[in-house]
């Protein structure tokens, strides 16, 4: 037999994974607004907790200032410390 005849019955599963990007380095955003409470949902889950590093993709100098934009967005009341379901409300 020759190598192109060989099949298989179901196909071969090849894991690629994407690699992660910071969305701020590629968009080339500087500054994160901590008024803008829509966008910053993005980084916290259902409870309010931040998302950490690993699964957001950010680099470690704007993750940084993700947390403290989301910080300053709670002690001004526009996110709130502890929710449920977040994010299905919208």
């Amino acid at each position: 037999m020759a190598q192109n005849d060989i099949k298989y019955l179901t196909p071969i599963a090849v894991d690629f994974k994407t690699k992660k990007y910071c969305r701020f380095k590629r968009s080339g955003i500087k500054f994160i607004d901590y008024k803008d409470g829509e966008f910053l949902k993005k980084f916290v889950n259902e409870q309010g907790r931040i998302l950490p590093r690993r699964l957001t993709g950010t680099s470690l100098k704007f993750q940084k200032k993700v947390a403290q934009a989301v910080k300053r967005a709670r002690q001004l009341a526009l996110l709130p410390f502890v929710a449920d379901n977040l994010k299905t409300n919208q």
